[in-house]
């Protein structure tokens, strides 16, 4: 049966869930499935301007459900609401050694929200297995209208002056959605995710959702719980409690100064949209207060707890 949410927006497309299974698309890291799966509940929301109302879009990350389109000209979108949830525990990513190496050596040069247009695109891109993307047009313009609001965010990997990998999601309260990511050179992606879980665990994010399961997430450590436990956790990392802790995580790691400009960010609900670029920040002053470059310091702070 279908139900509605509280929100509707200027227009009237409110946001619905129902029990028609879609099949699975892809294979990426914060993989997305198409129709025709068991895994997942959707339907059509209603054409409408893009881009898709931000209050919608955020409430629908609030409740559990996130969109899809079927291919990169659909101009409609699907809500979906998994049974399955794929989460990578921060405090449980696994880095080989090879990957930590990698990090240790500052293969690449790592930014925050310094090309999201690009990693976008980079995500929607050709890929070996298809040709043609769930990152519709209507999606691209939804998440770009987020991003300049403060609650989509991306990290970069630059080798020689030229994008070589990234990822992006959606971050609020202490929440980080993982949505998509690629890699035009080896390694490129697997760094990014190790530089986001860092910095995350610097903003005192507590959940970072993968969305659905693969057997690339399950070997970097992610584990698979059912939608009703993570409705559980999404709604935890929602609360104001632990707003404070995570401002004073900051001031331990940045100091005193960056921790007053920092603070605002996540002291409260409103403001934690800023989580991952403040996390970021104080990454890079704790690296440079640890006498270790950026890369040393992420790796040694991730295999302590992997």
């Amino acid at each position: 049966m279908l139900y509605q949410l509280s929100y509707t927006p200027a227009g009237g497309c409110g946001l619905y869930r129902a029990a028609r299974p879609i099949a699975r698309r892809r294979a990426d890291l914060f993989s997305r499935p198409a129709r025709g799966s068991a895994s997942v509940a959707a339907v059509h929301a209603p054409a409408a301007p893009q881009p898709l109302d931000p209050d919608l879009l955020l409430l629908a990350y609030r409740s559990g459900v996130f969109p899809m389109a079927d291919t990169r000209d659909d101009p409609e979108v699907f809500w979906v609401e998994p049974r399955q949830r794929a989460i990578l525990p921060l405090d449980g990513l696994k880095v080989s050694r090879s990957l930590a190496r990698t990090l240790r050596r500052g293969k690449f040069r790592v930014t925050c929200n310094a090309a999201f247009a690009e990693v976008m695109a980079g995500c929607a891109a050709p890929r070996r297995e298809t040709d043609d993307t769930w990152i519709s047009g209507r999606i691209t313009a939804s998440y770009l209208l987020l991003h300049q609001l403060g609650q989509a965010h991306s990290i970069e990997c630059w080798q020689d002056g030229a994008l070589v990998g990234g990822l992006y999601g959606v971050g609020f309260d202490r929440v980080f959605c993982g949505e998509s990511m690629f890699s035009r050179v080896p390694d490129a992606s697997k760094v990014a995710l190790c530089w986001l879980v860092a910095a995350l665990r610097q903003a005192g994010v507590v959940l970072l959702d993968c969305q659905f399961m693969t057997e690339h997430l399950a070997s970097l450590g992610a584990v698979e719980i059912t939608q009703a436990e993570y409705l559980v956790r999404l709604r935890a990392a929602q609360s104001a409690t632990d707003g404070a802790a995570a401002a004073g995580a900051l001031g331990d790691a940045a100091g005193d100064g960056l921790a007053e400009g920092l603070g605002a960010g996540v002291a409260g609900v409103a403001g934690a949209a800023g989580a991952l670029p403040d996390g970021f920040a104080a990454l890079l002053a704790a690296a440079a207060g640890s006498s270790s470059s950026p890369g040393n310091f992420i790796a040694q702070s991730l295999t302590q707890t992997s």
